[in-house]
């Protein structure tokens, strides 16, 4: 059931049957019962969110207090028994924030018409099925998603009362049947919800007892079987039935054919199988028809709906296995406002009389392979449309307000438009597209030709003129062959959002005029061919989150500025690039960068210590990098998820949606120098981080184990010293390791993790020894007993050893010495002492024989008696 807004109905409804109203001329008052009142001022006190402010004149003095913008939670007052005269209670909705633990207190509303506990926790309330058997006015309950597990109501009155029951989403199983069909076998239930529920098995044929049911949802189980034919042959009078979302197969059965008052049927998600039945012809009042998502065939007939050509609003025949040349004839459908018939086998044409239908809002016939017009939306991308653009199409482009032919195969040229619509929006993306791009397409709210092979230059789109006043503001020519400067206008476009002219021709410099983009967030100018310094006008687009501009021919110094003024950077990309100079310190400031790459320049100096101040790599949570721009009038949501290339584990691959898990700094292929600072190991949430390639010195950071998300490692190329710390095996998820070509020295540290990597990791560290390289470390002998020479080092390592080894060795003699010759020497030298040594022995040995015997004599006897 839909959810509704309950401030407005508990709060009149409770002032209208509660207080008694009376005016007095020049002073208004209003007065009530003094127990109804209270109940209502203990009411108001567990309402924090009354979005129009109706609460807030209850009350006098402390109670009149501005209760605006809050929500009701906690638990439910028990003085609402005391509204005796109370008809209506709606407390429904309310997040899942509302519990009860008792309501007793409903017997106390003996006149109680329409109950409403949807979402309020009755998980360990008691005492409410018996009210609830008491109230034999109720025509309206609703307990959705309160967390019931067993229905517990007996027969009375209540349930010959009872017109609406909703018991969805509480997980409720089959085993509730009995009880349901026992309790309303007499009823006028005309409205029953169990949809979301845990229901298994087939539909009950019991189910066609409740003759007056006009609205079933049993959507969202586990039904399984048929539909059965008797069940709604009995149930004539439905109105609304929905049974999607469920594992019902076989046919759809001929006994919809009497439900001659039905008007909206889902059965969409299951496994239904077979053609559409014939039956669906005498369904004159149907406004809603979905059948989606199952595994329908044959071919769908231009008259398979002819009487409900003056109802039909939607039909939905997406995901199935129609097919046919012929398109259904829907011209007459007068109120169609929506058709989705994706992801099917239709071919031929799409008629010309489909755009005669003059309420449809949209289409879709995605993955078929058809051709014709549409009135307000087409979306024919993956389509398999090869050649040319249908000429049709241009034909209808002043009223078109969005289209989408992305991901086909077309090879034609894009012609230049007279006429459109000011809301237009374009995604030609993924074709074949060639020639220039016409100047009226920069007239689009949203454009995206990526992925093409369109040529030439953009600089004449500054001689539009944009008559709607609504400016451009998604423009993606990406991966194409667009050349020549970037145009001069951007004042022009300053709506542009995201601005993507990667992998291109273009050349020059970037005009200072890009800095009026203020509502810029994305920009991608990758993998062209642009010069000079960046424009410090760009300082200006505040707003930005991503920028892109690697693999140019960019120069100058880093600029200062990026830091302070472009302080919600999350991706900064200026690779493969000319930049010279040092890192300058106020890049720290990007305390939301995700993706720091400045490699592959001319960047000399210190790496700063401030890196620590990167706060997004050192604290857990990340962004994606999307956008949604809502257009009113065309009732649309537009969505972008932005992406850059990411150079990882030595490729370059492209990151959308999974952007926000890449964590990196990338500094490698430059000019630095000095140590590794020590705060590095401070962003404990970095994923990949690059220094090769550098002049490097000092040790490895012994913190570095500290990184423990590391997946991507490179330390290689530059003149690092010392060994290689031992935190480093701790580091359990790193998959890519590289130190060569350093100074390092030392035994590689024994783990799992660091000897799995191949020798390659280690190779052109003379110093360094041990597995898995073939060098082994001095303490390590060979089979043949040689000690390879390891260095100065290495000698004091093995005299060390050796000392120890004499004295382990020196130790066991002298104990063998004191233990055996001290007690054994003395008594071969003395007579007397080993006279008396034996006479012990044998007074022992006697001893020992006497106890035995008597022993086993009293256990001889014990036996025989």
């Amino acid at each position: 059931m839909t959810g509704r807004p309950f401030q407005n109905l508990v709060a009149f409804s409770l002032l209208l049957i509660c207080f008694k109203a009376w005016w007095r001329v020049g002073d208004a008052e209003i007065g009530c019962i003094e127990r109804e009142r209270e109940a209502l001022l203990h009411f108001k006190q567990g309402v924090v969110y009354d979005y129009y402010g109706v609460l807030s004149s209850w009350g006098n003095g402390e109670d009149k207090k501005d209760y605006s913008l809050n929500v009701f939670k906690g638990i439910l007052p028990p003085q609402l028994g005391n509204l005796s005269n109370l008809q209506s209670l709606d407390l429904g909705y309310n997040d899942g924030l509302t519990t009860c633990d008792n309501l007793d207190w409903l017997s106390g509303l003996p006149l109680l018409r329409q109950l409403d506990l949807s979402w309020v926790n009755l998980s360990t309330a008691i005492h409410w099925p018996q009210a609830i058997n008491k109230m034999t006015s109720l025509i309206e309950l609703h307990l959705s998603y309160t967390q019931l597990l067993i229905i517990s109501f007996s027969q009375n009155n209540f349930s010959k009362s009872l017109v609406v029951l909703d018991l969805s989403g509480n997980g409720l199983t089959s085993s509730m049947y009995p009880w349901l069909f026992n309790l309303f076998r007499t009823s006028i239930l005309v409205l029953l919800d169990l949809s979301s529920n845990d229901l298994n098995g087939s539909i009950p044929d019991a189910l066609g007892n409740m003759t007056t049911l006009a609205y079933l949802d049993l959507s969202s189980n586990q039904l399984q079987g048929e539909i059965p034919k008797v069940t709604f042959n009995n149930i004539s009078c439905l109105v609304d039935l929905y049974l999607f979302g469920n594992q019902l197969h076989g046919s759809i059965p001929d006994a919809f054919a009497n439900m001659f008052s039905l008007q909206s049927l889902d059965l969409s998600r299951n496994q239904l199988e077979g053609e559409m039945p014939k039956s669906l012809r005498n369904l004159c009042n149907l406004r809603r028809l979905v059948l989606s998502s199952n595994n329908l065939v044959g071919l769908v007939e231009k008259d398979f709906l002819a009487c409900s050509n003056n109802t039909l609003e939607a039909l939905d025949l997406s995901h199935n296995r129609f097919r046919g040349t012929s398109f259904p004839n829907l011209s007459g459908f007068s109120r169609l406002r929506e058709l989705d018939l994706g992801f099917n086998q239709l071919n031929g044409t799409l008629p010309k009389s489909i755009g005669l239908l003059p309420q449809l809002k949209r289409l879709d016939i995605r993955s078929n392979s058809l051709q014709g017009m549409v009135l307000m939306e087409l979306d024919i991308s993956a389509s398999g449309i090869s050649e040319v653009i249908p000429t049709w199409l241009w034909n209808f482009i002043p009223n078109l307000m969005w289209l989408n032919v992305s991901n086909n195969h077309i090879s034609s040229t894009l012609p230049n438009i007279t006429s459109y619509h000011p809301y237009l929006g374009m995604d030609m993306s993924s074709n074949f597209l060639e020639g220039s791009i016409p100047q009226s397409l920069f007239n689009a709210l949203w454009l995206d030709l990526s992925n093409n092979m369109l040529s030439g230059s953009i600089s004449l789109s500054c001689k539009i003129t944009n008559q709607s006043g609504l400016g451009l503001s998604h423009l993606d020519l990406s991966s194409n062959r667009v050349s020549g400067e970037l145009p001069q206008c951007w004042e022009q476009w300053k709506d542009l959002v995201v601005l993507n002219l990667a992998n291109n021709n273009f050349s020059g410099k970037i005009k200072k005029s890009i800095g009026l983009l203020h509502q810029m967030q994305t920009l991608h100018l990758r993998n062209n061919n642009l010069t000079g310094a960046l424009p410090s006008s760009l300082m200006n687009c505040r707003d930005l989150h991503l920028v892109d501009l690697g693999k140019n021919r960019l120069s100058g110094s880093l600029p200062s500025w990026i830091g302070g003024s472009l302080s919600d950077l999350i991706v900064l990309n200026l690779r493969s690039n000319e930049f010279n100079g040092s890192i300058p310190l106020n890049l720290c400031q990007l305390r939301k960068i995700q993706m720091l790459d400045l490699s592959s320049n001319n960047i000399s100096g210190t790496i700063p210590k401030c890196l620590k101040n990167l706060t997004a790599m050192s604290q857990k949570g990340s962004s994606i990098i999307a956008y949604d721009e809502f257009v009113s009038n065309f009732d649309r949501q537009l969505s972008y998820v932005d992406n850059t290339l990411v150079q990882w584990k030595g490729k370059e691959l492209e990151y959308t949606k999974t952007l926000r898990l890449i964590k990196s700094i990338d500094f490698s292929s430059n000019k630095l120098i000095g140590e590794i600072p020590m705060e590095v190991a401070d962003l404990v949430e970095l994923v990949s981080l690059n220094l090769s390639r550098n002049n490097l010195i000092g040790p490895i950071p012994t913190t570095i184990g500290q990184l423990k998300l590391l997946d991507f490692l490179d330390l290689s190329q530059n003149q690092l010293q010392g060994g290689i710390p031992d935190s480093l095996s701790q580091i359990a998820r790193l998959s890519v390791l590289d130190l060569s070509n350093n100074t390092l020295s030392g035994k590689i540290p024994s783990s799992t993790q660091l000897q799995s990597f191949s020798a390659s990791t280690y190779e052109g560290n003379p110093g360094l020894c041990g597995p898995p390289l073939l060098k082994r470390c001095l303490e390590d002998k060979d089979e043949s007993g040689e000690v390879p020479f390891t260095g100065l080092n290495g000698k004091k390592d093995g005299i060390r050893d050796d000392a120890n080894d004499i004295w382990f060795y020196g130790n066991i003699v002298l104990g063998f010495i004191i233990g055996f010759w001290g007690v054994c020497g003395t008594l071969l030298l003395h007579r007397s002492w080993r006279y008396a040594y034996f006479k012990f022995l044998n007074k022992i040995k006697d001893r020992l024989y006497v106890t035995t015997t008597i022993s086993m004599n009293r256990l001889r006897r014990s036996f025989q008696s």
